[in-house]
């Protein structure tokens, strides 16, 4: 994931890079292969395709060649990776999710620590080409961690056909593909949408400092290397980070407020950008770089289990996909806006004033609409409960009153009931009496 950052500053010495990574764009395409195949043979695939582009740029001579084979066959691997592994822990892991995304996002951070001094130690033995090849054997790695990946058994009801005609079954067709492959409901979700800009106003700002720390402490009078060992000390303390931030998420007081835990994090790292300018020698910059992972490693701890809480386990996989090729466009305007502050400027510092003031900003705007948003879904969640409740009472009333109708009528019938057995005895008895008076005149007759 980091490592074309990387690349072009270590082996092509480039300034102000712009740097052209679509890992992100081919999002919902790996969304609709996870949901046709599994995660399983897409992470496979991916990793291939990571293996063969780091291979086939070793070949490479120019940086057309490069930006081709790294930027989109390795980016398409590494979006499907990315996809297929987010959505396989959502399968996996229900009650300690939080603590698995922590765990499994930690995986970036240990590549961000020690690609430097590797990086380093490659270029100096065996050339860049060499170094290319080697990269190229570790990627495939990636086909192995997915054939370990166990699909999971879903069993759901088959849908039920209904008779349409010709036409709207074309239509309906051509509706059900467009929405399989790019989900637009989503935004009809006002959670999702303040997600969205949020994580967006994050992207934005938050690769530019990676990118330019070390040209920023070089132009403080820095050395070379120690400029570069400030990336793996903030990669060392993302490593530690991600996974106590999701086991802090996934306790029962913070998980239900995970969203406000995710704005807390934005604010504490868009802060510390703001800060960096200040920061002039190298070991303050050190506590810049620590104070830097720290809060990078909460917010990635937390982006996609933020969704996952948002939108649940069956809509996740569309949601990662659409919000993945939202992204591309900040992460593909972000660093080239900060180098031109650079240029312009003549100085560093401006363009960590943009980064942390946009990542605060979105911190900032995260927790207040979730605030609203919660209270609004309160609210929502009252008035269905009263209405239900008036419902019971009606329905109760109704059932009430139904039960006394029913009480008068068999009292009634009761009354009834009592009333003609006394007028049949009468008549009985009057039968009797008549049968006597019979039998007596009989007697006389025949005497």
């Amino acid at each position: 994931y980091i490592f074309p950052k990387r690349y072009i500053l270590f082996y092509l010495n480039i300034t102000n890079p712009i740097i052209v990574f679509p890992s992100s764009f081919p999002g919902p395409v790996s969304s609709v292969l996870v949901r046709r195949f599994g995660s399983r043979p897409v992470v496979m695939m991916g990793g291939l395709m990571c293996g063969v582009s780091m291979v086939t740029a070793s070949f490479g001579s120019s940086i057309v060649y490069l930006y081709l084979c790294i930027g989109i066959i390795g980016g398409w691997g590494l979006c499907f990776n990315l996809n297929a592994s987010l959505t396989i822990i959502s399968k996996y892991f229900l009650a300690k999710r939080p603590l698995a995304n922590g765990l499994a996002m930690a995986g970036s951070p240990v590549f961000l620590c020690f690609l430097a001094p590797l990086n380093q130690y490659l270029l100096g033995h065996f050339g860049w080409r060499g170094s290319l090849l080697i990269l190229g054997g570790m990627m495939l790695n990636c086909c192995v961690a997915g054939a370990v990946m166990r699909p999971v058994a879903q069993h759901s009801a088959p849908p039920k056909e209904v008779d349409q005609p010709n036409n709207a079954k074309s239509k309906g067709s051509r509706l059900k593909k467009v929405k399989t492959f790019v989900d637009l409901s989503f935004f009809k979700d006002p959670g999702f949408i303040i997600y969205l800009v949020g994580n967006v106003m994050f992207i934005f700002g938050a690769y530019a400092p990676i990118v330019f720390l070390s040209a920023y402490a070089v132009s403080r009078g820095v050395e070379e290397y120690s400029a570069a060992y400030l990336l793996s000390i903030m990669g060392f303390v993302d490593m530690f980070v991600r996974p106590l931030t999701g086991l802090v998420a996934n306790s029962k007081w913070v998980r239900p407020r995970i969203q406000f835990l995710f704005s807390f994090a934005m604010v504490f790292n868009g802060t510390f950008h703001l800060l960096c300018p200040l920061m002039r020698t190298y070991p303050l910059l050190v506590a810049y770089a620590v104070f830097f992972g720290v809060g990078f490693g909460m917010v990635f701890a937390l982006i996609f289990e933020c969704l996952m809480d948002l939108m649940g386990n069956q809509r996740f996989p569309s949601a990662v996909g659409l919000v993945t090729i939202i992204e591309c466009f900040p992460m593909l305007l972000g660093p080239p806006a900060a180098g031109l502050l650079v240029d312009i400027f003549d100085d560093y510092k401006y363009l960590f004033f943009m980064c942390g003031g946009v990542i605060t900003t979105g911190g900032l705007f995260l927790f207040v609409m979730n605030f609203y948003n919660y209270n609004r879904l309160e609210k929502a969640n009252r008035g269905k409960e009263t209405e239900q409740n008036q419902n019971t009472v009606e329905n109760q009333e109704r059932a009430s009153s139904s039960e006394a109708q029913m009480e008068l009528m068999d009292s009634e019938v009761k009354e009834t009931n009592t009333a003609q057995p006394e007028y049949s005895q009468l008549v009985n008895r009057g039968g009797v009496m008549s049968t006597d008076f019979t039998i007596f005149y009989g007697f006389i007759f025949l005497s």
